[in-house]
């Protein structure tokens, strides 16, 4: 009978440390989900800017080439100007988009946190196993 009492306070033990291993965990994920929360912030608002960059010089750009259809009949150093610019406009809304488009295909929200979690799932997974084998043996 005091055997059994003794069993009951070890496994009552070892489920209060696994509770705590688990909060402590939980509390630790939940941290570094804040920081990537707040990373993906930095990342979306900078993305926001790239896109609203890449759409304001592909307006200029339009618009260039739209007033130098208009003057091409004119002096030709206003047309080489303008043409000029039109492809300076046209590079940079170019390499706006391109840019924009390769941090898009390699943007992975919270990544760290779900790969600390599968960790943390293994982990616990463990532990019950190693917890059933014990108890199965006493």
């Amino acid at each position: 009978m005091h055997d059994t009492n003794g069993a009951d306070q070890g496994v009552f033990e070892s489920s209060k440390r696994f509770l705590r291993a688990t909060a402590t965990i939980a509390q630790n994920r939940l941290e570094l989900l804040l920081v990537e929360v707040q990373e993906e912030r930095t990342r979306l608002f900078d993305m926001l800017m790239l896109a609203a960059g890449a759409v304001a010089f592909g307006l200029m750009a339009l618009i260039t080439i739209s007033f130098t259809l208009v003057v091409v009949f004119w002096d030709d150093h206003r047309v080489a100007v303008l043409v000029g610019l039109s492809v300076i406009y046209v590079l940079a809304a170019a390499a706006g988009f391109w840019q924009l488009n390769t941090r898009l295909k390699k943007w992975q929200a919270f990544s760290a946190t779900l790969a600390e979690l599968k960790k943390d799932c293994e982990w616990l997974d463990a532990q019950r196993e190693n917890s059933s084998d014990s108890e199965s043996r006493h």
